[in-house]
């Protein structure tokens, strides 16, 4: 058994963990919310244009009735009014489709944004395979989606019964209403039920829109040794790294050095540090460090400079504003052009250079 298996998953997952898994579909997210919104959806539609359809179906029911018992009736005519009443069907059924619709689309884009995978419905073999089949069928996810399913049956059952059981006095008074009456007084109990049921299913989407996401959440959580090698596929291997970095240290510390006899002056602290200078009055507005090092490098600086005969002046407090203040291939601040014309004037002076 590998090292990670045997480790707990105590970390949380690394984002290219979770754009793994989000490519692949796999997202916290919950199936109750879109069942409540799609059901308010559908109630509140009802609500509003109840009285549209009600009319609009009672019509298309008396059209109906009164072509059927109308006299020498033909195939073209039949088939025109078909036609004509399922357009009219539609028309009816469009507002409570497109609520429905519109509502399932922003039930689900709400808790996991837009997203577009292919992977999840990708046909594979393992997915056909009995074996899995049945493990999937007593997994810890499918029996928790059967308790929730009784769950909420057992609640639908309870508020029907509670909510019939308050009407019970009313029931004996429907003798004396009409039909019309009693089909709405019918709708009126239903439509209570509804409401209730929604009201309830409500709080246990949201409770199940928060187990999801920490199901997810607990779901994704990685090994010590997973985020390692993570971060190795990621950001690459630390070893590597750090040879490649030791490897541009030396290819830039050879440059700098093949810069080193182009130099005027090296400036030192007198031990640590070292600090080649140039002035080229034609080409430079203020003298630039060609190369600068502290350590050995100090020291081949140096070295390279006794074998150029390049002058090396001790000057402490110089050397390291230099070497503080200026990068490789930079110029000197304003601040330090005192102190290095002091310094440049000294080897001027002993070259037998004028200071310009």
């Amino acid at each position: 058994m590998a090292e990670g298996d045997l480790q707990e998953k105590t970390e949380q997952a690394t984002p290219r963990k979770r754009s793994e898994a989000r490519k692949k579909g796999q997202v916290g997210k919950s199936r109750e919310i879109p069942s409540v919104a799609v059901l308010l959806a559908g109630l509140s539609t009802l609500y509003l244009f109840g009285a549209y359809m009600y009319n609009h179906i009672k019509s298309v029911m008396q059209d109906t009735f009164s072509m059927i018992a109308a006299p020498n009736l033909g195939l073209a005519e039949f088939l025109a009014f078909g036609s004509t009443v399922i357009e009219r069907f539609i028309v009816v059924v469009l507002p409570l489709m497109i609520a429905v619709f519109v509502t399932a689309l922003l039930s689900n884009v709400l808790q996991i944004g837009w997203l577009l995978s292919w992977e999840a419905v990708t046909p594979k073999l393992s997915k056909i395979s009995p074996i899995k089949g049945i493990q999937k069928l007593f997994s810890k996810q499918t029996l928790m989606e059967l308790f929730k399913s009784l769950a909420k049956l057992a609640l639908v059952g309870v508020i029907a019964y509670v909510t019939i059981k308050g009407e019970m006095n009313r029931l004996p008074s429907l003798a004396d209403m009409e039909v019309q009456a009693i089909l709405l007084y019918i709708l009126k109990i239903v439509f209570k039920i509804f409401i209730k049921v929604s009201m309830a299913m409500i709080f246990l989407a949201i409770l199940d829109f928060w187990f999801q996401k920490w199901q997810y959440e607990q779901q994704l959580k990685m090994t010590k040794q997973e985020v390692k090698e993570e971060f190795k596929r990621t950001e690459g291997d630390p070893l590597v790294k750090s040879r490649i970095k030791r490897i541009q240290y030396e290819i830039a510390k050879r440059r700098m050095m093949q810069e080193v006899p182009k130099a005027d002056v090296v400036v030192t602290n007198p031990v640590h540090l070292a600090i080649a200078l140039q002035y080229d009055t034609a080409e430079m507005d203020a003298p630039t460090v060609l190369a600068k090092g502290a350590g050995e490098v100090a020291e081949r600086i140096k070295t390279l400079a006794g074998e150029h005969h390049i002058p090396i002046v001790e000057n402490r407090e110089l050397a390291q504003n230099l070497y503080k203040m200026v990068e490789i291939g930079n110029e000197i601040p304003s601040i330090l052009y005192h102190a290095v014309a002091e310094v440049l004037a000294y080897v001027y002076r002993l070259k037998g250079r004028k200071v310009a």
